[in-house]
């Protein structure tokens, strides 16, 4: 029994000391999930510069995007300075009290950065001159859709039951981690609130609120765990850079057609998606935002 003993703690420790410390930086999107206590998790997915895991909670979001540098920075990543373990889905994991353990890492959050940042102001002139540079992104997932022209009609007008309806239609429609339906949403939330917000365009600030109130009440029944955060997310104006960038050109804060060429590559069609409602929400912001 004192052997049995013995071994067990001999393994214990070997494993403690095996175990590869290293920080973080964390979106505070998720910042909820991680200063919480301890939770179990497990691997949803795994490539090799990302790992998504499930954390079992009732807090949004519930999914959390553990990166390196050469991965697409999603506005629910923790991003650390180093390789990722080999992990397989499946594996359990624990995160909370600001740090995660999977496999052998033990990653501790140390810094923290906004994946909302405001946009500065910009006048009709402006965005009259961005939106006629969008053109249709290449190769969306959703091309000639009819949910998604009802979604772009209805916003341009105000009508809040069109834009409801398509959005009812469009989540989880399509293949992959992150539908095409659920990209084009994504894209139109963030655009609403922020475009808005810096035009001054009051409706197409509230035609956000509305719209994120449908696509978050049930997104967990309705989408993949995954893209039902990145929804969470895209509700209270939360993205990627390259989603951001994309507004900052629509502002002057920096070039709009670099800006869209890094949008337009990213996944396969998720990008092309993503600038889809990106498009969607800038017209419908100059629709909104009255007559000069």
């Amino acid at each position: 029994m004192t052997v049995s003993t013995h071994a067990r703690r001999t393994r214990v420790q070997a494993r403690i000391q095996a175990r590869i410390h290293v920080t973080g930086a964390a979106s505070t999107a998720v910042r909820p999930v991680l200063e919480s206590p301890r939770r179990p998790a497990r691997v949803l997915a795994a490539f090799p510069a990302g790992v998504y895991l499930e954390v079992r909670t009732d807090l949004e979001p519930s999914v959390i995007a553990v990166i390196t540098g050469t991965a697409t920075r999603l506005p629910n990543s923790v991003l650390l300075a180093g390789p990722l373990p080999g992990v397989t889905v499946g594996d359990e994991a624990s995160v909370g009290d600001r740090s995660i353990e999977l496999g052998p890492l033990s990653l501790g959050v140390r810094r923290w950065w906004d994946p909302a940042p405001p946009l500065g102001r910009v006048d009709r002139d402006r965005l009259e001159q961005a939106a006629a540079r969008f053109g249709d992104p290449p190769r969306p997932g959703l091309a000639g859709n009819g949910a998604v022209e009802l979604l772009a009609d209805s916003c341009a007008k105000g009508w809040l039951l069109g834009a409801v309806t398509a959005a009812e239609q469009l989540m989880g429609l399509g293949p992959g981690l992150t539908p095409s339906g659920d990209d084009v949403l994504a894209g139109l939330l963030v655009t609403l609130r922020h475009l808005g917000a810096a035009a001054g365009a009051d409706r197409a600030v509230r035609l956000a609120g509305w719209l994120a109130a449908t696509v978050t009440f049930d997104a967990r029944t309705r989408t993949t765990p995954i893209s039902a955060t990145l929804l969470h997310c895209a509700a209270r104006g939360e993205s990627s850079p390259e989603v951001t960038a994309v507004l900052r050109g629509v502002t002057g804060d920096q070039p709009l057609e670099p800006a869209l060429r890094r949008l337009h590559s990213l996944g396969h069609t998720s990008g092309s998606d993503l600038a889809q409602g990106v498009a969607i929400g800038v017209s419908a912001v100059l629709a909104l935002g009255g007559p000069r």
